[in-house]
């Protein structure tokens, strides 16, 4: 139990009703997790707002209740707290029920467009094979050193966050490498975090549905660097238009990497093959199992912030050379019969146009590109007819068909996308709603030599329809598809 008192330590406060001097046992947003001898925050969310379940709380054994405005008829045997943000007030009040976590821990987190997952799993592993017990708070899954906890969102909230960070201090852990996407920034999950550091990867058109325009969800992402404190570090993408946007005014010492700016850390590409990449980075030549410009950036941030955190450079090159690719990263295999597939999570038109670019790099010009691309259903319709044009202008034939069409009709996001194909390039498409057929006829579609995309989905292992997940792997299809077509 927490005294309420120190649960509101460094909580902005307007005004509190009720006594402060009282045992906090639990903390929720949610009213239906309230225990007794709770503080409950009302949260304004996107579909719901918490103040409309204040009394409801209460009922169910709420102590103390967080609000910016009072409910109509307050209890007097009730706390009440006003503030100013009540997503604020959780993400500071998250930290002093947890002990403030985030302080005793190196904490790094890494933003942008694409490449977040990549760089924090990168930096994951490569803290790890350095010998530190480290922490990871991604995508695709979280872990406390070598225990896995599967992730459900870029960001968890702040009472998750804090409580995993709490968990990777009692375990030891020295570092944690955490993605911050833009929807967490602009929610307030992760206030109240100390971090030792920030990364900028890019930024590209993208959640234009949640943030409304570009330069909105560019001033989301800056507002995680305008926190970051004077002793923090700021590694930036110099190559990316909009770095100085991201680190204008703010107290955190700025470093910058790139491939064609005058940087402080600078990397050139030498070879790019489906073997991987050899790169010189800083004067010295390093080989990786990843592939491709854009991972090329990736490799080289992640050298930036291992070098910031006072790791010996030819340590840090030569465990980076060991690193494997992410699942769902530009995970591909071969064939006997030497048909390459390649399943990515590509899911915005940058993303998509750096995995096809990579492609057009490597392909010798004597093989087809057949690439199968979706869209997300209830996301951002004006990347639809951008992603169907950037998959025409690479592709040899090109694949139409759903990704996580949620609530929305499959043949109508495909219309969307179909909007993007200039006539010339109609006669290379094919529209499929269903995903898993979709994927088969690209793979019967590919001869000996061929290469086959499938973008989207990546590293998920499910299909969101109508408010239901159903079990789907693309590497798994695509892998018993190619097999069964070679028997």
């Amino acid at each position: 139990m927490k005294l309420l008192k120190d649960l509101l330590y460094k909580v902005s406060l307007r005004e509190v009703q009720g006594s402060t001097n009282i045992a906090v046992e639990t903390v929720a947003f949610d009213s239906r997790k309230i225990t007794g001898f709770c503080m409950f925050v009302a949260i304004r969310g996107t579909c719901t707002d918490g103040h409309d379940y204040m009394e409801q709380a209460v009922e169910k054994g709420a102590i103390a209740v967080v609000c910016e405005n009072y409910p109509k008829h307050p209890n007097e045997k009730i706390t009440y707290i006003k503030v100013e943000n009540t997503a604020d007030a959780l993400g500071v009040i998250a930290s002093n029920y947890y002990e403030n976590p985030s302080a005793a821990i190196q904490l790094i987190g890494v933003t942008g467009t694409n490449g977040k997952t990549t760089t924090a799993t990168m930096l994951y592993h490569l803290f790890r094979q350095l010998g530190y017990k480290t922490g990871l708070l991604s995508t695709v899954v979280n872990r406390i050193h070598n225990q896995t906890i599967q992730a459900t969102h870029t960001t968890p909230d702040a009472l998750q966050i804090n409580a995993l960070l709490r968990d990777m201090v009692e375990f030891g852990c020295t570092h944690c490498f955490m993605e911050v996407s833009s929807h967490a920034i602009h929610q307030h999950r992760i206030h109240g975090l100390t971090f030792k550091g920030g990364v900028f990867t890019n930024i590209t058109h993208d959640h234009l549905d949640y943030h409304g325009t570009f330069n909105a969800y560019i001033k989301a992402k800056k507002l995680f660097f305008d926190a970051l404190p004077a002793d923090a570090f700021a590694v930036v993408n110099k190559d990316d238009d909009h770095w100085e946007n991201m680190v204008f005014d703010i107290k955190a010492k700025v470093s910058t990497f790139g491939m064609h700016s005058v940087a402080d850390y600078r990397a050139r590409i030498i070879e790019n093959r489906f073997e991987g990449l050899q790169l010189n980075i800083d004067g010295n030549d390093i080989w990786s199992k990843l592939i491709g410009k854009f991972n090329a950036y990736n490799i080289l941030s992640v050298y930036a912030v291992a070098d910031q955190l006072d790791q010996e450079k030819i340590d840090v090159l030569t465990t980076i050379s060991n690193l494997n690719p992410v699942e769902g990263r530009f995970q591909y295999m071969k064939t006997a019969s030497n048909i390459t597939a390649i399943v990515d999570y590509a899911h915005t038109p940058d993303a998509l146009e750096n995995v096809l670019q990579t492609i057009e790099d490597i392909r010798t010009g004597n093989e087809k590109v057949v690439s199968v691309v979706g869209c997300g259903g209830n996301r951002d319709h004006t990347k639809r007819p951008l992603m169907a044009g950037i998959a025409c202008k690479y592709s040899d034939q090109v694949v139409f068909t759903s990704d996580n069409p949620r609530t929305e009709s499959p043949r109508k996001i495909i219309s969307e996308m179909e909007a993007g194909v200039s006539k010339p390039d109609y006669r290379k498409t094919t529209s499929i709603p269903d995903r898993r057929e979709a994927i088969k006829i690209a793979c019967k579609l590919a001869s000996a030599g061929d290469i086959v995309l499938v973008a989207g989905k990546g590293h998920e292992k499910y299909q969101e329809i109508n408010g239901e997940r159903f079990p789907f792997d693309d590497m798994k299809i695509v892998f018993e598809t190619l097999k069964m077509l070679e028997k």
